[in-house]
């Protein structure tokens, strides 16, 4: 009974793995990536709050996400070795910096923008397939993927076009295990790959989720490197701005 379901699927790891690559559009393609930019609306509450967001992730670990209602900006930000954020929601107008778990979070976030199975081994990842499981009515390929300071993140990839459905990531934050479902949707292709543009997300067990939904999808942008970094601001000014520019070439 073990060993029915991967017999009978007739995959292994590292087939799932390379169906997944030509999926999203061959690993040339994705290898020619430098930075995502997405932007869109954070949806929170049931929808009751709307909120316009920006994820910027430039590899191989810099991240900067923007969230803006009514004037008022939240970042967030990680520029490969200090997390920080500016929180006005909270009261708070100045730079402050994060821990080392939000640190460890964001810089995965900028290893695996592509993908977690992209690259894995390059990465350090360790890699099992465990064979299907149902997620909202698809019996999705279930494989677990070990980083490599032991946190796990499950990736469901769906049976027909062996695209992301389902992440969930586990992962040690403040000497406590903290598990993350992530769900994708309406994939767009964009230069060539296919981005999710659809994720909503929330603690595993919990009906507390949060949509992301992205309307402009853009990869290499130049962008300045400064906007990742903890701002030296004198007084309240606010951050430097996320902002768009030409396609970088190689």
């Amino acid at each position: 009974m073990l060993l029915a379901a991967p017999v009978a699927l007739g995959y292994s790891a590292e087939e799932l793995v390379a169906k997944n690559i030509v999926a999203k559009g061959g690993i040339e393609k994705l290898h020619a990536i430098r930075s995502v930019r997405l932007s869109g609306k954070l949806v929170l509450n049931g929808g009751m709050l709307q909120l316009d967001y920006i994820a910027l992730i430039k590899r191989p670990e810099f991240v900067r996400y923007e969230a803006k209602l009514q004037g008022l900006t939240q970042v967030q930000a990680f520029d490969g070795s200090q997390a920080w954020q500016i929180n006005p929601f909270m009261g708070r107008k100045d730079p402050e910096k994060l821990s080392a778990d939000d640190a460890k979070g964001m810089g995965e976030d900028a290893a695996d923008v592509i993908g977690a199975l992209v690259d894995y081994k390059e990465k350090g990842y360790r890699l099992e397939y465990l064979g299907t499981e149902d997620v909202d009515g698809t019996e999705a390929y279930k494989l677990r993927v070990t980083r490599a300071n032991g946190d796990l993140i499950y990736v469901y990839l769906d049976p027909d076009y062996f695209l992301e459905i389902r992440t969930l990531s586990r992962r040690i934050e403040h000497g406590v295990p903290n598990e993350t479902i992530t769900d994708y949707g309406d994939y767009e292709k964009v230069d060539g790959v296919y981005l999710p543009l659809a994720q909503e997300s929330g603690p595993k067990g919990s009906s507390d989720r949060q949509k992301v939904q992205f309307d402009t999808a853009e990869i290499n942008l130049v962008t300045d490197d400064t906007v990742f970094h903890f701002p030296a601001i004198p007084g309240n000014a606010p951050a430097r701005p996320v902002t768009s520019g030409r396609e970088l070439h190689e």
